[in-house]
């Protein structure tokens, strides 16, 4: 902990020494948007969209003063953040889990080449200027693996100005945050850099929390945690059509799993009591990327990376945490590159067509001892090759219709398995009726590959398993209203074959399940005048079908059917911002291992508040604010009650 202190002490420093050589050409924040290894299609804006995209700006993150990802999305709508039995928060979308959303940072994939998935809590905001969600009918540019959607993380850049911000917070218990960011340029190179440090000692649980056996109430046991950042990124434009860029980022921490509050045998849906600790996380990504873009039809981007995530994950006899029953060594890697040309042909529409590939490892090196005393030695290293051609059209006819096509293929390789490949496709088009109204209706059919965890686990791992296969439809609309109100609702539906589960017998994971997801997404908005602000209402509806052969399940587990969110921010001309938000979720059920017996979460409304005011011009604010306001008592998975009312204080430095 010492190292990590001081590392981020001199980072500090290193900033305030460099602001007042340039301080003189400063303005705000001095940041801009970092688009190298986005993906994206020549000529797109938001506004001409055929499926549904989200951005969340760097602005609406600071506002809610969301300090992770996970933070960030939790009011979108079709979102749904819940943290289970493994303690990391899930984003789950229209009903898909994690694992079937891609996540990116800066075209760098974040999914575990184990089971898909991916911690969000490891990803802090400062150095984020816009978050794109897109959901299910997403461009086949972006590859397999997204049945759910894609959520890409785009970060910020500097400009010829020097910029530099600081700003440090606490809890009522102690735990603090603190983040630093210094950016700018000169002539033609731009560089952004980044460090956050958090320590805290674990989450208050609510006062209405009922103590049992294996928890008293007060301060949540195990949910300590530990996390250093460090992020930069630089560009150069060699040229006016030619620029290059480099991404690097760091994150060190260790982590406490909190465990299930209900040790009993006779409860059939108490997950067992374990005492889990992730007692060392190294997490390092890096990305070199090429734009080149000259005044003529023809365009190629291109980047390569690397992402690798290394874990010390131990299990106790107790909660004194002093002896050892298991423990594994795990490392997760990707490494790969893309190649997109795009070809502009005016009025005929443009074309991208991309070519990606990677090699997913995953190594597991340990031991687990059992009840009976005896121990399992553990030692898995797997890899896999991934191959990815993508071909994507789109035209604007008559100046209100746009039309999207596209196509992709992949191939997947695997030494100790049967290669395969499959394809994905979608075609969506939008029409502008008026000026005010605009229609939009695609579909997609998209594929996910089993990883190195599902084929070749110990204890799951199955290596016949089939792709998963996902085909997702999606309508809506954008409406002005009058009176500054903006409507965008849709509907959607997807029917998913070769779902990959664990079988409820033998623990193994098998093709067996076929699901369906459908819903609605509706979103009122109202901007104040002047830029002074926003309200926003959202609705999801979520309905869940179990159609496999033989099922037990009415609807899905963990999959909440109802989630209403009111977001609200307001700046006064005396340099106040006031900003609240508002989550109601209820109807979230869950069943017995042997689906048997079914039961119910109970309903909870989260309120958020915070208050910032500017204190010497746009130099120095304070901020003050309260999350779960009510001291709401409630729980995203059975057993595992989730954090109470915290409040928190803190100042912001800008230079």
């Amino acid at each position: 902990m010492q190292k990590r202190l001081y590392t981020f002490s001199f980072v500090v420093f290193f900033c305030f020494l460099a602001a007042p050589a340039m301080a003189a050409d400063s303005n705000q924040d001095g940041t801009g948007v970092y688009s190298l290894g986005e993906v994206v299609v020549s000529g797109t804006s938001a506004d001409k969209e055929v499926a549904t995209t989200i951005e969340v700006t760097a602005d609406e993150i600071e506002s809610q003063n969301a300090g992770t990802l996970d933070e960030a999305l939790e009011l979108l709508p079709g979102v749904d953040v819940t943290t289970g039995g493994n303690g990391t928060p899930r984003i789950n979308i229209h009903g898909f889990k994690s694992r079937h959303v891609i996540l990116l940072l800066n075209g760098i994939p974040m999914n575990s080449t184990s089971d898909g998935q991916f911690n969000p809590s490891l990803i802090p905001t400062e150095n984020i200027a816009k978050i794109k969600l897109s959901y299910g009918t997403h461009s086949v540019l972006y590859g397999q693996g997204g049945l759910a959607g894609v959520i890409n993380v785009i970060t910020k850049k500097g400009s010829s100005d020097f910029g530099f911000t600081y700003s440090a917070q606490m809890d009522e218990r102690g735990n603090h945050l603190s983040k630093a960011a210094a950016s700018g340029g000169e002539d033609k190179i731009d560089y952004f850099l980044s460090i956050s440090n958090y320590d805290s000692n674990g989450y208050g649980l609510s006062d209405d929390f009922t103590e049992t056996s294996e928890e008293n109430g007060g301060l949540r046991k195990n949910s300590d945690e530990e996390r250093l950042s460090f992020f930069g990124n630089i560009g150069a434009s060699l040229t006016d059509d030619l620029r290059l860029g480099l991404t690097l980022s760091r994150t060190d921490g260790e982590f406490g799993v909190p465990s299930s509050v209900i040790n009993d045998r006779n409860d059939d849906f108490a997950p067992n009591v374990k005492y889990e600790r992730t007692d060392d996380l190294e997490a390092y990504s890096s990305q070199v990327s090429l734009d080149y873009h000259p005044q003529s039809m023809f365009g190629i981007r291109a980047w390569g990376f690397v992402n690798s995530q290394e874990e010390e994950n131990n299990t106790y006899k107790d909660e004194n945490f002093d002896e050892l029953t298991g423990f594994t060594e795990d490392e997760t890697e990707i490494q790969g590159g893309t190649v997109q040309t795009s070809l502009n042909f005016g009025t005929y529409g443009n074309t991208v067509f991309s070519l990606s590939g990677e090699k997913d490892q995953f190594s597991s090196k340990g031991e687990s001892t059992n009840s009976r005393g005896r121990t399992t030695e553990i030692d898995l290293d797997h890899e896999l090759k991934l191959y990815t051609a993508a071909l994507e059209y789109r035209i604007a006819l008559f100046s209100k219709l746009d039309i999207t096509a596209g196509v992709n293929r992949t191939w997947q390789s695997r030494k100790d398995g049967d290669d395969d490949s499959k394809s994905g496709y979608m075609v969506g088009a939008g029409y502008s009726l008026t000026d005010t109204t605009r229609f939009r209706a695609s579909y997609a059919r998209k594929i996910r590959f089993p990883t190195i965890g599902q084929y070749y686990d110990s204890n799951k791992g199955n290596n016949t398993l089939n792709p998963e296969q996902s085909d997702n439809y999606e309508a809506g609309i954008t409406q002005a209203l009058g009176l500054n109100l903006n409507l965008d609702a849709s509907v959607f539906l997807s029917n998913i074959e070769n779902y990959i589960e664990k079988d409820e017998g033998s623990g193994i994971y098998e093709n067996n399940d076929e699901y369906e997801f459908k819903g609605i997404d509706v979103v009122l908005s109202r901007p104040f005048a002047g830029k002074k602000g926003i309200v926003s209402l959202g609705y999801s509806l979520l309905k869940t079908k179990d159609k496999s052969p033989g099922t037990l399940k009415d609807e899905l587990q963990y999959r909440p059917e109802h989630k209403l969110t009111l977001n609200t921010t307001y700046t006064f001309d005396f340099g106040l911002t006031a900003h609240g938000d508002i989550m109601y979720v209820r109807d979230q059920y869950y069943y017995s291992d042997d689906a048997t017996e079914k039961g119910e979460l109970g309903n909870y409304t989260i309120v958020n508040i915070k208050l910032e005011q500017k204190v010497y011009k746009e130099t120095l604010s304070m901020f003050m604010g309260v999350t779960n306001l009510l001291d709401e008592d409630y729980e995203e998975s059975y057993a595992l009650p989730q954090a109470g009312r915290t409040g928190y204080a803190g100042f912001k430095l800008k230079f």
